[in-house]
Parts: structure tokens; C-alpha cells; sequence
């Protein structure tokens, strides 16, 4: 397997590991109907959101790298930083 196939598995991994954490969410706010815990719920998802798309949005980049130049990178790595304070 290349690198660039165990690349593109780990950001498949990674991102049915983020639905999974979230359809359990789902399944947890459902079992304790309770909405106190479902907001506290939701604020852990809210960590995980964010950390799930720096670490595929950095795989993918580096999986890339060769192809594109480092002007374009940088301007990836800037807009994905914008969209993660721009959510705050």
C-alpha cells in the first residue's frame, strides 16, 4: 500500500470515528432524557468536531504536499484556522 492509500484510509478512519462519536451521542442524549446531560454531551462533541478536522484537513495536506506549492498550503492552513475561530 502507498502512502498516499494509507493516508486517504486514515482520513476515511478518522471521519467514521467522528460519526461514530457522534450517532453515540445521539444514542446518549436519547438514553438519559435528560437535558442538562445533553448539553454537557454536546460541549464534548464540540472539542471533538474541531480536533477531527485539523487532523484530516493536516493528513490530507500532507498527503498533497508534493503536488501543490507552499503559498497554497499556507492559505489551506489559514482558511481551516479562520473557520475554526470564525465557529467560536
Amino acid at each position: 500500500m502507498n502512502k498516499l492509500n494509507r493516508i486517504l484510509l486514515l482520513m476515511i478512519s478518522l471521519r467514521l470515528l467522528s460519526g461514530l462519536i457522534e450517532m453515540t451521542a445521539a444514542y446518549l442524549m436519547y438514553y438519559f432524557k435528560n437535558i442538562n446531560t445533553a448539553i454537557r454531551i454536546n460541549a464534548a462533541l464540540g472539542l471533538v468536531g474541531p480536533l477531527i478536522l485539523i487532523l484530516v484537513t493536516s493528513l490530507g495536506l500532507i498527503g498533497i504536499s508534493n503536488q501543490i506549492n507552499l503559498k497554497n498550503i499556507i492559505l489551506i492552513a489559514v482558511g481551516v484556522t479562520m473557520i475554526l475561530f470564525g465557529t467560536r
